[in-house]
């Protein structure tokens, strides 16, 4: 059987045959991946060829009538049009370079963090993305400081309203801290301090984030004393020097519902 150009007959662990396609552009061997076939492997290089040949762009891939997975073709055309290829589906331009998690749903990062999502895959779960790091899923929200169950717009938000943009500019986090909130009464910022035992427990308001974010990390110190066997979260001021921490930590006031808490 004379198989297509660019296809070759593999099998796998189990024995099963199946067909990978690949492509040299410029000196480069780029895989296009596994097919149960040999025609459809032949059409991945036909793709291939295609896109190399062409000016289609990347919103092209909805009406090319392409086989080729649409992750890969995001990885022919950025290589076409800038000489680099990636792994991952990433088209960079002169200053930022957007990640396309499909067709019409791609985000925007600064290059400053090329090499990084070019080396790690970013997967959605609803409205949380996360990126597989160290054998764990890690929130791409951490990169920026950001805790796992901050909430958006009250917690930190986008400068320009625009979700998909991460660039580090447009992100501003607004409450740092773990069981912070700020909020504004009669012009002047006041961080209210809860703690989740059995429901949220008021721990204080206080005059700066520091001395609630303290104040948090008080109370948790407090429970676990007292018997109480849940996992909390520590808050790192950083801006403050060790005796500093020590001063704020022994003197702010936690309530008195959590310094009578019993288990």
């Amino acid at each position: 059987m004379n198989l297509p150009a660019g296809v070759y007959k593999t099998t796998k662990k189990d024995g099963s045959v199946y067909y990978r396609a690949g492509i040299t552009i410029g000196g480069k061997h780029i895989s296009l991946g596994g097919f149960d076939n040999a025609e459809t492997a032949g059409l991945a290089y036909l793709d291939a060829k295609r896109i190399f040949h062409s000016d289609t762009t990347i919103s092209g891939y909805e009406y090319g009538g392409f086989s080729i997975p649409f992750r890969k073709y995001v990885t022919l055309i950025n290589y076409r049009d800038n000489g680099m290829y990636f792994k991952t589906p990433v088209y960079i331009y002169r200053s930022y370079f957007l990640y396309y998690l499909d067709v019409d749903d791609c985000l925007k990062f600064d290059a400053d963090d090329l090499f990084y999502y070019t080396t790690h895959s970013i997967m959605r779960r609803g409205n949380h993305l996360f990126v597989a790091d160290f054998g764990m899923q890690v929130n791409i929200l951490s990169r920026y400081g950001i805790r796992e169950y901050a909430v958006c717009g009250r917690d930190y938000y986008f400068a320009n309203n625009d979700r998909s943009d991460y660039r580090y500019g447009n992100i501003v986090i607004v409450n740092p801290y773990h069981g912070v909130c700020h909020f504004v009464k009669n012009g002047r910022d006041y961080y209210k301090v809860k703690i989740h035992i059995n429901g949220d427990y008021v721990v204080g308001t206080y005059a700066t984030p520091e001395e609630a974010a303290i104040a948090y990390n008080k109370a948790a110190d407090t429970l676990r004393e007292a018997g109480c066997k849940k996992s909390f979260p520590e808050n790192y001021p950083e801006s403050l020097s060790a005796i500093a921490y020590a001063s704020i930590y022994n003197s702010v006031r936690i309530s008195r519902k959590i310094k009578d808490y019993r288990p």
